[in-house]
């Protein structure tokens, strides 16, 4: 089995001396038989994970990893997305996934647990994500997809390397009308990478990416009077409403590296980018948002490999520093969906800055220490020009510590085992101080502390060419986020403390030549332990929308040149959908399909073609569950069995 290293704990080294929870996919997982136009298609085999919404491109996918998430009523919360060394998620803690390429990705990494010493703010858990530069792939691309539900998707790629100079480029164009009403998006993406070599050592990268996304429909939540009567139709309100949202977002990032800067390497990373949003919520009154943002970071990493006495010693030290500035709006909308007076006008201003260190320390040949430390000093500020309610405006400073501590011991050369520990934090975002009693900052609301604990087993048994990983975790939080409804808003408050206990397996099992199982397996427990209101207690209730069992399986079967098949089965385990545990979403299973087929037309030409079967049995699900939600308006229903084909031409 080939040596794998993992960069995703940002200090590159090989997975069997990494001493934490890290899964990752490589291009083959990413892209075979998949429409790659949704993380979970991949992500669904990495254990302790979850994803939901894959259908409502208005509200975006909600990533749960070990629980750290869970809480999204959109977009994404408490996880670190990394795409090329670019933060996706902003110094407030939200992040967005609309700008990301699957088409272009070569290789996914997760990190499965609290990350804050070496990612800052709102790492739970980290998805790093690194798409294609024309070195490894080079070559021209044409791919188009149609299938159910007024699928179309086509994809342009080209790529290659000629003496000092790589480039890769991607541009994809998506449009789906949708399974249910109200559900239509239409969306561009366009994603390129130019490297040029400065030497031996060193390296100079421009990436751009661009995004334009003039449509995506909210169908909104029903009740469930509403689904048993059609769970195609959109809620009342998003239809009378024409509830969603369009955006407009440009990037631009440049990083250096000099892997001989002195007696060690060193990189450097700049990125700016400007985002227009504009959305209709699916409920009358102060209902159409919008904002204009600037968001621009930059990070320094040296890295170093010396002796600490005669123990070898490898270690990173860096800053990231970062900031965002929305230009916020919010007006009043009435029931015909007329767009009324202004009601809200604020610059909200976010800035992040970290410092941070992280050491591997080889005690024997097969012992690794591994210690990391992380200062973060964030400020959130509101600048109120809408005056006519009083000055909302206000300013909040969280200066947070974080720390991990890991030893691996790798008692053969591919076997290991490993304990951690460490720390992370989460401040409320922007959205999440929102005051239910008026405007400025909610002064109740605190970020939230993480504490985890985990222990694990990896390696590959050479008879049966098995791979596996196991872990064992519990993670306990203090001052947990939780969202609650009032009059179809969202707010948040603290919820005490909860714990989060579990066991991650994930099997890779190459059964024949041709036959291969992958498996993915968690069973964990996610409870308040202390959670009380002026009104009611939830202490030793489950935290909603989070299934305590998930299973995937796929079993491949890989025939000569690119003919293959892959059967997959889901069991998602139950789940609730409120705080009080009222409200019992069940479970089930669903069985996805995928079969495709490669044939050489020339030297440099060949043919590829593919389909697609999701939900092959048609099990009634849901798609997403909002949690706590009004008038009892929690399910997102998910379609009934869908087809998709491709058509794929490389030259």
């Amino acid at each position: 089995m080939a040596t794998l290293q993992v960069t995703a704990p940002r200090l590159s080294r090989e997975l069997y001396a990494t001493p934490a929870a890290v899964s990752t996919l490589d291009r083959e997982a990413i892209a075979q038989g998949q429409q790659r136009t949704r993380l979970d298609e991949a992500l669904v085999r990495v254990p302790g994970m979850f994803l939901q919404n894959r259908d409502n491109f208005a509200q975006g996918q909600r990533i749960s990893i070990r629980g750290f998430g869970a809480r999204a009523p959109f977009g994404v919360r408490g996880i670190t997305v990394m795409v090329d060394g670019i933060p996706y998620t902003l110094p407030d803690g939200q992040a967005q996934l609309d700008a990301i390429d699957l088409d272009s990705a070569e290789r996914i990494e997760v990190i499965r647990g609290p990350s804050s010493v070496l990612y800052g703010n709102a790492a739970g858990g980290v998805i790093d994500i690194t798409t294609a530069d024309g070195r490894d792939n080079p070559g021209s691309s044409v791919r188009t997809e149609v299938g159910s539900d007024g699928y179309r998707k086509a994809v342009v790629q080209t790529g290659g390397a000629q003496g000092d100079w790589s480039h890769h480029v991607s541009f994809s164009a998506l449009n789906v009308d949708g399974y249910r009403e109200q559900s239509s998006t239409e969306k561009y993406l366009l994603n390129a990478k130019l490297r040029r070599e400065l030497g031996s050592d060193r390296a100079l990268t421009a990436i751009i990416n661009l995004l334009e996304n003039p449509r995506s429909e909210d169908p909104g939540a029903l009740n469930a009077g509403e689904v048993a009567r059609g769970r195609d139709q959109a809620a009342p309100n998003s239809l009378a409403l024409d509830a969603g949202q369009n955006v407009d977002q440009q990037l631009i990032g440049l990083q250096y590296e000099d892997l001989s800067a002195g007696p060690g390497a060193l990189y450097l990373k700049g990125f700016v980018a400007q985002r227009d949003f504009e959305q209709q919520l699916p409920y009358v009154g102060d209902s159409r948002i919008g904002y204009q943002r600037d968001y621009l970071g930059a990070s320094a990493e040296y890295h170093h490999e010396v002796s600490l006495g005669s123990l070898p010693l490898s270690y990173i030290t860096g800053v990231d520093v970062a900031r965002q500035d929305d230009e916020r709006f919010r007006n009043a909308v009435n029931g015909q969906g007329v767009v009324g007076e202004q009601l809200a006008e604020e610059t909200q201003t976010a800035t992040s800055v970290g410092v941070f260190a992280q050491g591997d320390l080889a005690l024997t040949e097969q012992v690794t220490l591994s210690l990391g430390a992380r200062f973060d000093s964030v400020e959130l500020e509101v600048d109120d020009r809408y005056l006519i309610d009083g000055d909302q405006s206000g300013e909040q400073t969280f200066n947070e510590w974080s720390g991990s501590a890991g030893l691996s011991y790798r008692y053969r050369p591919q076997h290991q085992v490993y304990v951690n520990t460490g720390t992370a934090f989460e401040t409320p975002t922007f959205s999440e101080f929102a005051n239910p009693v008026g405007g400025g900052f909610n002064p109740s609301v605190s970020p939230q502390k993480a504490w985890n604990r985990e222990v694990g087993a990896r390696g590959y048994i050479a008879p049966l060419a098995m791979d596996y990983d196991l872990t064992l975790f519990s993670v306990r939080v203090r001052d947990e986020l939780v969202p609650y409804d009032d009059g179809g808003r969202t707010f948040y408050q603290n919820a005490g403390d909860t714990d989060r206990d579990g066991i991650e397996l994930a099997l890779g099992w190459q059964l024949a030549d041709q036959w291969r199982l992958d498996s993915a397996l968690t069973l964990a427990s996610y409870e308040f332990d202390r959670f009380t209101t002026p009104s009611e207690s939830f202490g030793g209730n489950r935290i909603p929308g989070l299934p305590e069992q998930t299973w995937v399986n796929q079993l491949t079967w890989q025939g000569l040149d690119e003919r293959f098949a892959t059967l997959e089965t889901q069991y998602v385990g139950d789940m609730v959908a409120d705080n009080a545990n009222e409200t019992e979403v069940d479970s089930y299973w669903l069985v996805n399909l995928r079969v495709g087929d490669g044939w050489q037309l020339g030297s440099d030409t060949r043919l590829n073609a593919y389909v697609g079967v999701r939900n092959l049995f048609d099990e009634e699900h849901y798609a997403n569950v909002r949690l706590n939600g009004t008038f009892g308006r929690f399910y997102e229903p998910a379609p009934d069995r869908s087809v998709y084909g491709g058509l794929a031409l490389h030259f």
